[in-house]
């Protein structure tokens, strides 16, 4: 808010875009750490109109985490911030608590004030052990890591595009009050078709998609999905660590301007029975320099012998990959074949029941779709655990790629496969991986084991992106 006392930095949306994909530009160009912070440390310096800095970082699930930090704080504190891990789940124990931050310099962000409020820039960080190393339950550090060796060691950039579908509700903090409402509410029941241009829904949609481009997310296309109240907003692929960090400030965006309009936007999975589910769609392919690796115009459906190797791996470990891409009690709903559910081990250019799809595509565009994810996912560890496997797991062959076996249709089955994957392990290591499986545990233990046809309250109530410690504690 600017008044004759307050002056706070307030951009118009065109020049926000201008700024956020000269930012982008400069991480896909992995332009040099020690430039982008002195370039970036010099800016905030300079703003005078910059009140604050919002710091954010992941957990294990895939929660985002923010603080504000004073900018003239930060600025002499940069090198020694540090947060309380043992209030972060999946972090450390309350014994050695604390834990530092290292701001990713070139992740930075400048945000629409009408939405985010006046003053205010955003970064995302890295989490660090106490000593000052990785924390190797950061999976965001880990991605940056193997897709950073990849490049140095063979010159290959991993791109990635999401297609994140949600629902709107009426009312604030819906998830939240469903263990009292026990309902959702639609702000609309058009469907893909039907939502009017003045609509609820379309006024949101239209809303999240200005500060999306303003943001520099590359807009392509948006619009209300098949199942009432549901949209998807899509945009253009981009390096993997950028991408994940798109679906988190995709949600965030979601989440803020449905507030905004006394709404809410949910990521559950399958939040509603009857209609479709959530799903996050995970387009991928891999270049090196100008050149697309998955392409190939005389190849099998247009795809390199190399693409085609990179899909028989994922569905040769699609077990072990399940709990990863879907994380949640409430994400083995949508596998259920009667609402399109991409819950078949196999590759095809058509049916969409297909854990992966092969998309039509050019030299530009080829790449593969993996279906079988929901938006709860953690986007590093799902975008992480896909590229390792595809490029670097075992690899058995192609007899899987015209089906026969389907993933599990409960979590219980999927932390089962998870505990005993020693791919998991050697990805993860065996100390997060087995952290990882005792945190979907713990909420599955707190939910009905059969869960039947209805959604049941637990499964809201004690959701990784919903619960709280109040609701936690309501067991």
């Amino acid at each position: 808010m600017s008044t004759p006392l307050r002056e706070f930095l307030e951009i118009p949306y065109d020049q926000l875009e201008e700024l956020n994909l000269e930012a982008k530009a400069w991480r896909l160009s992995r332009a040099p750490i020690d430039t982008v912070r002195e370039e970036r440390m010099r800016y905030l310096t300079d703003e005078k109109r910059i009140k604050a800095v919002t710091v954010c970082f992941t957990d294990l699930e895939g929660r985002l985490h923010m603080l504000d930090y004073d900018k003239k704080f930060l600025l002499k504190s940069a090198d020694n911030l540090t947060f309380d891990g043992s209030s972060i789940r999946g972090f450390s124990v309350q014994s050695e608590s604390d834990l530092r931050l290292a701001i990713d310099w070139p992740a930075f962000y400048w945000l629409p004030a009408d939405v985010f409020g006046p003053g205010k820039v955003l970064v995302f960080a890295e989490v660090r052990a106490q000593d000052g190393s990785p924390y190797e339950a950061d999976i965001r550090s880990q991605l940056q890591r193997y897709t950073t060796e990849l490049y140095e060691r063979e010159g290959l950039t991993c791109n990635v595009a999401n297609e994140i579908e949600g629902f709107l509700f009426q009312g604030r903090n819906a998830e939240q009050h469903y263990r009292e409402t026990g309902e959702f509410k639609f702000v609309s029941t058009s469907g893909y078709y039907h939502s009017l241009p003045g609509g609820p829904l379309r006024t949101f949609i239209d809303s999240c998609a200005e500060v999306q481009r303003a943001m520099g997310f590359a807009n392509e296309k948006d619009h209300p999905e098949v199942a009432p109240s549901q949209f998807e907003m899509n945009y253009s692929f981009t390096e993997a660590t950028i991408a994940a960090d798109q679906i988190l400030l995709y949600k965030l965006i979601c989440r803020q301007v449905a507030s905004r309009l006394d709404m809410t936007a949910s990521f559950l999975p399958k939040p509603v029975t009857g209609v479709n589910g959530n799903g996050m769609h995970t387009n991928m392919s891999v270049a090196r320099g100008e050149t697309n690796l998955f392409h190939d115009p005389n190849g099998e459906e247009g795809l390199s012998d190399y693409a085609w190797a990179f899909v028989d791996r994922i569905l040769h470990s699609a077990q072990d990959l399940c709990l990863v891409l879907n994380a949640s009690v409430n994400a083995y709903r949508r596998l259920d074949p009667h609402f399109e559910a991409p819950n078949e081990i196999k590759a095809s250019a058509v049916d969409r029941g297909s854990m992966v799809r092969v998309p039509i595509g050019n030299a530009r565009s080829a790449r593969i779709e993996v279906r079988a994810i929901a938006p709860d996912a953690n986007p590093y560890l799902a975008i992480y655990a896909l590229l390792r496997t595809g490029l670097a797991g075992p690899n058995p062959g192609t007899h899987l790629r015209s089906g026969g076996t389907i993933l599990p249709d409960n979590i219980y089955d999927a932390i089962t496969h998870f505990r005993e994957s020693a791919l998991m392990a050697e990805l993860l290591g065996t100390e997060v991986r087995d952290k990882y499986a005792d945190l979907k545990q713990t909420v599955a233990d707190r939910c009905p084991r059969g869960l039947g046809t209805l959604i049941k309250r637990a499964e809201v109530q004690f959701h990784h992106e919903v619960t709280n410690q109040y609701l936690w504690s309501r067991f």
